[in-house]
C-alpha cells in the first residue's frame, strides 16, 4: 500500500440514504504515525491522529472564523497532490550537526459553496504537522481572520503540563508548569503542550514557522471536557507593560486577529509523538524542519559561544570582564540594561551613552571597551529594551555596526498578536543585514525561525536561573519548553540562589542539559578586580573564583554534533549526553528525591579508550562550591553509576584517547 496516501470510500448502508464519503490518510515513512482527513464529512473539516493503527486523537475539528469568507460549509475534494521527501541539512548552530528531514506530504484542495481552502499535511517519523492555505478567491485582496479554533478530541481526561493562566499582568512563557487534567487546562497554555498519553507514548502539541501571524495557544474546550481547544491571540487594546516583569497589562481584541494578503499559508500545527520524554526531546528538530532553509548566503560571521554579563557598567569592570572572557574560552561580554538610561522610559535613547544613575556612576567608555575587546578576540553585546528598539531600530543597526557591536539582546519584546510577531521577525532579518546576532527576551518562544535566520541564536521564554527555579522545575522545563528549541537559562554559579535551586554540580550540568548556542554563565557574578556592585539590583554579587571545576565551563561547547537523552523522567531526573567532535559532555540533574543513576556508555566508539573527568557534589571538598573531580578511564563496554542526593547533579567530560585499544 502507498503510505503517502490511502483513499477510502465509505458507504452509509443502515437506515440512511446511500452516500460516498472520502477519507484521506497519509502515513509517516516508518508507518507508525498517520493523519486522517475527513474533508467531506458534514460541515467544516475533520481529522484524527493515529499511532500504530490506534486512534490517539479522536475525530476532531478545524474551524476558521472570518467575516470575509464562510469556511463552515460542506467541502468537496477538487484535487490531491502527493510528495515524499528524504533529505537532510547541516547546521553549525544546533543540538546535532546533521538533521534528517524525511516525510510524506499530502496537499488537498477543498471547495465549498462559499470558500476555497487548501490543506497541507506532513507525516514524519517524529510526528505530524498540518497547515492551511487560503487561496485568492471572490475578488478579495486581503482576508481578515477572527479566529482559528482547532479542537483536539481525546478519549480520556489525560494529564497535561500547563503554563499559568494567560491574563493581563501575568507571565506565561516564563511561568511555572502545573500537571493537570485536560478538563482543567488553564486558559492560554503555552506551546509546546505536553500530554501524558500513556507509559509508552508522549504527545506534544506545538507550533512551527510563526513569522507573520497571531500566536497559537491552548485552552480547555467548553464544548467537550475531553478536548483541547487551540485559538489565536488578538491584538492588544493598548501597549502597557509592568515596569519590573514586562508583563503586558491590557486585554486583547477578539476580532481581526489575522489580516493578510491572499494567498497565504498558516503556521504549522504540530503533533510531536515519541515513546518517551527523551525521544520527544531528541527529535525536537521537527520544529525547525517545518521552517524555510537558511536565507543567509554567508553565515560564517555568526559565532555561538559563552557570555559573561558585565553588571558594573564601568570601563574598569568591562576591561576586567574582557580579560576574564579571553582567558576562559568564552566569546562575548554583554552589557545589560542601564547603559543608555532608564530602559522602561518611553523616551529612552539607545543611540546615546547615557548611564542610568541607579545602575552605574560610570565612567563607561564604550569606544575604549570595544577596541580592547577586539584586541583580545572578544565580542561585545548590548541590551536594548523594545521601547527603544521599536522606534530606533533602523538607526541603531548601522550605529552599532560602527561602534563594533556584535549582537543585541532584545528586551521585554511584545509577543502574541500578528503585529508584534511580524515586527520581531522582521527586526531579526534586519540585524542579519548588519551581521549582528540576536538573543530575544522575555516572553518570546521559538517556533524554528533560527533555521531560516541563524543569527537568532537563542531566546528566553523560560523561567531560568534568574528566577531561582528549583531543579524540579528545570527538569520539567527540559521536557516541555525545550521541545521548542534553544533557551537562554542564565546559569548562575556563586550566587546564594544556587543553594535554593540545587547544587553547583547541577549548575555545571545545565550547560549541557539546557541547549542554547549562547550560554550566559556566572549571571550574578563579576570578574576578579572588577569594582564592587553594592546597589542591590543584582542580588548578592560574588567574585568569580578559581575553583578547579570551572574548567568544565571553560571546555563545554554550546553547539553540538550529536545529542542523546540517556535518562529522562519529567520533574525527577534528566541525563543528556552531547558530542562535539570526539569529545562527549554529559549533564545530569536530579530532582527532590535521592537516587542511584546508572547508564551504559554505548554511545562511545567501540575499540576505543577514553579519559573522563567526573564532577560531583561533595560537601567534604574544601572549596566554596564543594565539587569533587575524579579522573577515570572508560571504554564502550563500561557503565557509569553515581549516587545523587536530592537536588544534586553531575557533569562528565569524556575525551577520546590518542591511541585506540
Amino acid at each position: 500500500m502507498n503510505r503517502i496516501l490511502s483513499i477510502f470510500l465509505l458507504w452509509c448502508l443502515f437506515g440512511c440514504e446511500q452516500k460516498q464519503v472520502t477519507i484521506l490518510k497519509v502515513e509517516s515513512p516508518n508507518g507508525k504515525n498517520a493523519f486522517v482527513l475527513y474533508p467531506e464529512d458534514g460541515d467544516g473539516i475533520s481529522f484524527q491522529i493515529m499511532r500504530e493503527g490506534k486512534k490517539v486523537i479522536q475525530p476532531s475539528e478545524i474551524d476558521l472564523l472570518s467575516k470575509d469568507l464562510d469556511f463552515s460549509g460542506k467541502y468537496k475534494v477538487t484535487a490531491v497532490e502527493e510528495h515524499a521527501q528524504k533529505s537532510s541539512w547541516n547546521t553549525r548552530f544546533g543540538e546535532r550537526s546533521l538533521i534528517p528531514d524525511v516525510y510524506n506530504e499530502l496537499t488537498v484542495m477543498l471547495e465549498s459553496p462559499e470558500a476555497k481552502l487548501k490543506m497541507i499535511i506532513r507525516a514524519y517519523d517524529e510526528g505530524l504537522a498540518f497547515a492551511y492555505e487560503i487561496p485568492e478567491q471572490r475578488g478579495l485582496k486581503f482576508l481578515r481572520l477572527d479566529d482559528e479554533l482547532i479542537s483536539y478530541q481525546f478519549d480520556q481526561d489525560y494529564e497535561v503540563w500547563s503554563t499559568p493562566e494567560r491574563k493581563p499582568g501575568l507571565l506565561t512563557a516564563q511561568g511555572e508548569y502545573q500537571k493537570i487534567p485536560i478538563s482543567q487546562l488553564k486558559n492560554g497554555a503555552e506551546r509546546p503542550l505536553l500530554i501524558e498519553y500513556g507509559q509508552d507514548l508522549k504527545i506534544a502539541l506545538a507550533e512551527a514557522k510563526l513569522v507573520d501571524y497571531a500566536r497559537l495557544s491552548y485552552n480547555a474546550n467548553p464544548g467537550s471536557s475531553l478536548a483541547i481547544l487551540s485559538s489565536l491571540d488578538g491584538r492588544l487594546e493598548k501597549t502597557e507593560q509592568d515596569t519590573i516583569t514586562g508583563a503586558l497589562k491590557s486585554g486583547r481584541s477578539s476580532i481581526n486577529k489575522v489580516k493578510k494578503e491572499l494567498p497565504f499559508q498558516s503556521p504549522w500545527r504540530v503533533i510531536m509523538m515519541g515513546e518517551s520524554y527523551g525521544e520527544l526531546l531528541e527529535n525536537n528538530y521537527l520544529i525547525q524542519n517545518l521552517n524555510d532553509p537558511n536565507e543567509l548566503e554567508d553565515d560564517s560571521w555568526i559565532t555561538p559561544g559563552k557570555v559573561l554579563r558585565e553588571t558594573t557598567l564601568t570601563t574598569q569592570g568591562a576591561l576586567q570582564a574582557i580579560d576574564f572572557v579571553a582567558a576562559h574560552n568564552m566569546q562575548y561580554v554583554h552589557f545589560d540594561a542601564g547603559w543608555y538610561g532608564n530602559e522602561m522610559d518611553d523616551n529612552s535613547d539607545a543611540t546615546t551613552l547615557t548611564l542610568d544613575p541607579n545602575r552605574s556612576k560610570g565612567p563607561f567608555d564604550l569606544e575604549k571597551i570595544t577596541a580592547y575587546a577586539n584586541e583580545r578576540g572578544v565580542k561585545v553585546m548590548l541590551y536594548v529594551n523594545r521601547r527603544a528598539l521599536e522606534k530606533q531600530l533602523d538607526d541603531l543597526l548601522p550605529l552599532f555596526k560602527e561602534w563594533g557591536i556584535a549582537g543585541i539582546k532584545y528586551g521585554f519584546v511584545r509577543v502574541g498578536d500578528q503585529d508584534a510577531t511580524a515586527w520581531l521577525h522582521d527586526a531579526i532579518k534586519k540585524t542579519a543585514q548588519y551581521e549582528l546576532i540576536v538573543d530575544v527576551h522575555d516572553e518570546y518562544r521559538p517556533t524554528g525561525f533560527s533555521r531560516t535566520y541563524p543569527n537568532l541564536l537563542t531566546q528566553e521564554g523560560i523561567a531560568g536561573d534568574e528566577t531561582s527555579v528549583s531543579n524540579e522545575h528545570t527538569l520539567i522545563t527540559m521536557f516541555t519548553r525545550m521541545l521548542a528549541g534553544a533557551a537562554d537559562n542564565t546559569v548562575c554559579y556563586y550566587n546564594s540562589r544556587v543553594e535554593q535551586m540545587g547544587s553547583h554540580a547541577s549548575q555545571l550540568a545545565k550547560t549541557v542539559c539546557l541547549f542554547s548556542p549562547l550560554q550566559f554563565l556566572y549571571w550574578y557574578d563579576k570578574a576578579p578586580a572588577s569594582p564592587e556592585k553594592l546597589d542591590g539590583l543584582w542580588g548578592d554579587t560574588k567574585t568569580i573564583g578559581n575553583e578547579p571545576e570551572l574548567e568544565f565551563f571553560d571546555n563545554v561547547p554550546t553547539t553540538w554534533d550529536e545529542t542523546r537523552v540517556l535518562v529522562g523522567e519529567i520533574g525527577k531526573i534528566g541525563v543528556i549526553a552531547r558530542r562535539k567532535g570526539n569529545d562527549w559532555f554529559v549533564g545530569g540533574i536530579n530532582g527532590p528525591e535521592a537516587r542511584t543513576v546508572t547508564f551504559d556508555l554505548d554511545f562511545l566508539l567501540s575499540d576505543t579508550s577514553y579519559t573522563a573527568k567526573v564532577y560531583t557534589d561533595d560537601e567534604s571538598v574544601d572549596t566554596r562550591t564543594h565539587v569533587r573531580i575524579e579522573e577515570v578511564r572508560w571504554t564502550q563496554e563500561d557503565n557509569f553509576t553515581t549516587e545523587l542526593g536530592a537536588n544534586e547533579g553531575f557533569a562528565l567530560h569524556i575525551e577520546k584517547d590518542n591511541t585506540d585499544i
